[in-house]
């Protein structure tokens, strides 16, 4: 039998020529994937009576014939699955015989707990595009075609189990032909909850940024024309809005900017098939085969050096975030002769993403000239998922779409647990035994509509999981929403979690182990519990807990929030460290860009110590060493400066800065004087003859710092013995310095975690804070136990 099925039966019951019955529960990913009809086949082929049918756990067989043809079944149900099934456990045991004929597919089960596992939402399958292309089919040109192969899932359902009175296709009655495919077992349609077709199912609308209707016969060629002659047209989609222009036409694409008030951040676009990315991007094998996953994620592919597509979709960028159609209307759309269009979230800065007419009218209607609306109801908002290639694997940097609400299994089965996340990039996560499920992608808490939408999203994940949690799990800052949100709440325990240390315990919870570990957690800000802003972390950390061993060197952040967005303060701030009161006899204008006046208001500041917090941070190092290097003075969106100093130190590095590290209560301090003071005089000299070697002073950068991290890494492992590393925090997003830090990791013999299931960036930090949850819920248990043993 196989390994997958915790079987009762072998060498047990009747003999081996008798009629024996088993029961079968199969939990996992196993409705709305076909997994019934499946099931029904393979029954049919080995002639067993039963039947299946779907219940909160997952779904119940019961099969009756010879034990050969029951052996058979089994491994066959988890060695043969459909494509989008995912069988985690199979218990099976005997009943008695019930000697009655046939096999069928039953009404669902209700029951008290609720554990089965929803399947994300899913690309249009190959049989369902042959079909929307056919015009001899009765689906020809249906923008909602799909099967138990495909379509929409997650964000249609509002209860569980997966059945369409649950869906927001409830309200579709099914047409004799469609009612026919969907009774039929044999059919690929057998209870695809979404079917539908042009007579009975969603129709699409073209209508004006009001909502008003516009007359048409065909919406998606009308949508087209309009794209082509430079318009902006607002598309329904799968878990929102998209904002589409042709990514082709420069004008087009800044016009979209102007209007959503984006000015640089790089947008999405989605091409019409592979063959269209090979026209403007590089593509592996391992790219290739992410962007053709059920999944369907925006994946970052290098630009090619002369490309159709518009200068103003990435600029400053080496990158290009690519798609490929995920729906039936997007197919409709792409076919229309399409390179690839700009497909960005339907929203303005720091929003949610729309998801219904009037919503759009609202947030939308001074953006997008047209709107292509259809009447299936969005239950649940889902961007686009984001994933990075890196070598044969693949890194998040958004996890969403395709993926949510899949669980992320942990070893330990705690008391329920909501992890409220972030602040920035916030997801949530609920627990149920040794499952974590991480929300989709919810975004900036940094107005009331995202508020709105983070308080839905734990609703909505607490009622699909049927999970009343015991204990909230929260970051320490004081001032974040998702912070006050867990304090003001019902559940009675309450556990603070250090955003470093559940950045570290991502990485722990993934890979399965307890620690300790060297946790290098680095990214732009985070709550110090000494009051100070931390960012550039090495910490010793388990699971459960963790103690600041290194750290990079502290500087002001004169402004506080003001620094982040002007950034030559960073460098300024940077400059005044190693400098002290020689600062202003340098040629700080050049060096730092900001007008005489200001320059001196924040000395001042620095001088002082008026509203300069502390930092350790990582990214801010990254924004100083950016400014000085004449990449980036201001920023238009997070992580700019950065970002754009690392797609400019391209090549080998002739070198590294000084790395120098010392002692400071107890901790290993990453000097960083020694460094600004090298790249503040290579740029005056290259400000002197006129040319400042950017990318030199970039990659030299990047080089020292993964040095410096290796640094601590060695002493820390002398002092404690340990040689596991785990990186994470958005720093690791930067490709650079990931795969340069394992490397030189693990050339010194150091086991290297990185954070695969979840992003390294604070979408990550829910997950994270569930981990940390668990692992204390568990000591407490353990240790309980061990009080009363003794």
């Amino acid at each position: 039998m196989d390994r997958m099925v915790e079987s009762q039966i072998d060498g047990q019951g009747p003999g081996q020529d008798e009629r024996i019955r088993v029961r079968a529960s199969v939990a996992g990913v196993v409705q709305g994937v076909g997994f019934r009809p499946f099931v029904y086949r393979l029954a049919l082929r080995e002639r067993l009576d039963g039947f299946i049918l779907n219940n909160p756990q997952g779904v119940t067989i019961e099969v009756e014939g010879g034990r050969d043809a029951i052996g058979r079944f089994l491994s066959s149900l988890v060695g043969e699955p459909p494509p989008l099934a995912r069988i985690d456990r199979v218990s099976a045991g005997f009943l008695d015989a019930l000697n009655v004929g046939g096999f069928e597919i039953r009404e669902s089960d209700s029951c008290d707990e609720r554990t089965t596992l929803l399947s994300p939402d899913i690309a249009t399958c190959p049989d369902c595009l042959r079909e929307v292309a056919d015009p001899a089919d009765r689906r020809h040109g249906y923008p909602f075609i799909n099967c138990t192969n495909c379509g929409p899932r997650y964000t249609i359902i509002e209860d569980i189990p997966y059945d369409r009175r649950n869906t927001s296709m409830a309200r579709f009655a099914m047409c004799p032909a469609c009612e026919r495919e969907y009774s039929d077992p044999a059919d690929r349609r057998f209870h695809a909850e979404p079917n539908a077709c042009p007579v009975c199912g969603p129709r699409v609308t073209l209508r004006d940024p009001f909502g008003s209707s516009v007359a048409c016969d065909d919406p998606i060629a009308a949508a087209a024309a309009s794209l082509r002659a430079g318009k902006i047209v607002a598309i329904k989609g799968l878990g929102g809005f998209h904002l589409a222009a042709d990514a082709t036409d420069e004008a087009a694409v800044e016009l979209l900017r102007l209007r959503k008030q984006r000015e640089e951040k790089p947008l999405a676009v989605m091409a019409r098939d592979i063959a269209s990315v090979r026209l403007f991007a590089d593509t592996s094998v391992e790219d290739e085969r992410l962007l053709l996953g059920p999944q369907r994620p925006i994946v970052l592919l290098k630009k090619r050096p002369v490309s159709p597509i518009a200068s103003a979709v990435a600029p400053g960028n080496r990158y290009l975030g690519v798609m490929l159609p995920y729906t039936p209307l997007h197919h409709l759309l792409l076919d229309q002769g399409f390179v690839a269009l700009v497909m960005t979230s339907g929203n303005l800065k720091e929003e949610p993403i729309a998801v219904d007419m009037a919503d759009a009218s609202r947030r939308l209607g001074k953006i997008a000239d047209l709107v292509v609306d259809h009447d299936r109801e969005i239950v649940v908002r889902c961007d686009d998922s984001v994933v990075r290639p890196a070598g044969r694997d693949s890194v998040f940097l958004r996890r969403s779409r395709g993926w949510a609400p899949l669980p992320i299994e942990i070893d330990s089965s705690p008391p329920s647990i909501l992890a409220c996340g972030a602040h920035l990039k916030n997801t949530v996560a609920v627990s149920r035994r040794n499952q974590v499920f991480v929300s989709q992608h919810i975004g900036d808490l940094e107005n009331a509509a995202a508020y709105h939408f983070f308080v839905s999203s734990i609703e909505h994940l607490k009622q699909i999981t049927e999970v009343e949690p015991s204990i909230v799990a929260y970051d320490l800052h004081p001032d974040y929403l998702s912070t006050r949100f867990a304090l003001a709440s019902a559940i009675r325990r309450k556990i603070g979690v250090q955003h470093h240390h559940a950045h570290v315990a991502s990485c722990l919870g993934e890979a399965g182990i307890r620690g300790p570990v060297i946790g290098f957690a680095l990214d732009g800000t985070g709550y110090g519990p000494d009051g100070t802003v931390w960012g550039g972390e090495i910490l010793l950390a388990t699971r459960g807990n963790y103690s600041r061993a290194g750290h990079l060197e502290q500087v002001a952040i004169p402004g506080g929030d003001a620094a982040i967005k002007h950034v030559w303060r960073m460098a300024l701030a940077h400059l005044y460290n190693a400098y002290g009161e020689e600062t202003e006899r340098l040629p700080l204008a050049a060096l730092v860009g900001a007008d005489r006046e200001q320059l001196k208001i924040v000395l001042r500041m620095l001088e002082r110590g008026v509203n300069s917090p502390l930092t350790s941070s990582c990214g801010r190092l990254f924004d100083a060493v950016s400014c000085m290097a004449g990449v980036r003075r201001e920023v238009s969106y997070e992580g700019q400066a950065a970002l754009e100093l690392e797609m400019i130190s391209s090549g080998e590095p002739d070198g590294s800065y000084p790395v120098t590290v010392r002692e400071a209560g107890g901790e290993v301090v990453i000097g960083v004087t020694g460094m600004i003071k090298a790249v503040s005089e290579e740029a005056a000299a290259g400000i002197d003859r006129g040319e400042i070697d950017r990318a030199g002073i970039g990659a030299r950068f990047h080089e020292w710092l993964a040095r410096s991290m290796l640094e601590v890494a060695l002493i820390l492992r002398a002092r404690s013995g340990v040689s596991i590393a785990a990186l994470s925090g958005g720093c690791f997003q930067n490709s650079i310095l990931l795969s340069r830090l394992r490397e030189l990791l693990s050339g010194e013999g150091f086991e290297v975690l990185i954070n695969r299931s979840v992003p390294a960036n604070d979408g990550g930090i829910s997950f994270g804070q569930a981990v940390v949850a668990a692992e204390l819920a568990r000591e407490d248990t353990v240790g309980g136990k061990a009080a009363r043993g003794a």
